[in-house]
Formats: C-alpha cells, structure tokens, sequence
C-alpha cells in the first residue's frame, strides 16, 4: 500500500469516527501540517492552536473528503493553512488576541525525524518558489503566507485583479510541477 492509499484508508476510518485511525492519522501527518501552521503564523503557540482546530476540523469533516485522483495530504494541507490564516486574519483585525491565552501549555512537538522532515519539504519549497519569477513569487507568498487577498495582492503590485488571479494560478501549477519532480 502506497502512502497515499494508507492516507486515504485512514480518512476514510476517520469518517466513520475510527479513534486509532485518527491516533495513526495525526503521527503520520501532524509534523507536515505543523510546518503548514508555523510557516504560516510563525508563532510556535499559534501554530499548535492552529493544529489543534485543524484535527478538529479534519475529525468532523473527514466524511466530506473524497478520494477523486489528488493527494490526501493536499487536501489536510489545505485544512491546516486556511485554518492558520483564519487565526492570521483574525489577528490583524485586531480581535481578541488568539496567541496568548489565559495559560499557556507546551504541547509536544514534532520529533526530530519529523522536525528533519518539515524542513526538507519547507526548503524544497523555498527553492521552488525562489524559481519563480520575483513578482509572481511574492504574489503566491503574500497570498498563501501571509493571507493577502487576490484584491490586496493586486493592488500591492498594480495589475488588474484578473491578472493576479492568473499570476497566482500558474504559479501554483509551476510550483506543483517543481515540487514533483
């Protein structure tokens, strides 16, 4: 059984409300989701809060992932960093301060395998990204790191809105196809 399958079998145990599926899920892709989380709110307290909501989420909505020919981690990754820059926005709109609850806990981290791992991914990441063109590098950073909307993005770099949209799209389709190789 490839990776991926074992990923989709464990979502799919996981929609049944399968608890050891769940504990086998999260040991096996808990320190990818974290560097998501981190990467995107560099803050460590943030990023384990991020985490937290994001098994939350991916516990009651795993019913809804369907196995349709993509990878299921593209699908947790996703969960991982819109839940990161929802706490991101919210923080910038100066809500309630989300990083510093009333008692702060440390939880455990990523072993130093996984920790090894994140990095590796996250520098082969950087390097594809440093691929890119420079503006069409920042526009996928700005949108997808620091929760810049397309709007926002477009006026930062002073193209139409469709422009960006097109910037942002085939920018993800090189960074798919570099991170793939």
């Amino acid at each position: 059984m490839t990776d991926r399958e074992e990923i989709e079998e464990l979502i799919a145990r996981v929609a049944l409300k399968d608890r050891a599926a769940f504990e086998m899920l999260y040991d096996r892709v808990s320190a990818k989701l974290f560097g998501v989380c981190l990467r995107v709110l560099s803050k460590r307290a943030a990023a384990e809060d991020a985490m937290q909501d994001t098994f939350v989420k991916i516990w009651n909505n795993a019913d809804r992932y369907r196995a349709n020919g993509l990878s299921p981690m593209t699908w947790l990754i996703t969960i991982a960093r819109n839940t990161s820059i929802d706490r991101l926005r919210a923080r910038k709109k100066g809500q309630q301060d989300i990083d510093t609850p009333g008692l702060n806990l440390i939880a455990p981290g990523p072993s130093p395998e996984q920790a090894a791992i994140a990095a590796s991914e996250a520098n082969r990441l950087t390097g594809c990204l440093d691929q890119l063109a420079e503006d069409r590098g920042s526009a996928i950073r700005g949108a997808y790191l620091e929760g810049l909307t397309y709007a926002d993005l477009a006026a930062k770099f002073d193209v139409p809105l469709n422009t960006m949209r097109t910037w942002l799209r085939r920018g993800l389709i090189a960074l798919r196809d570099c991170m793939s190789a």
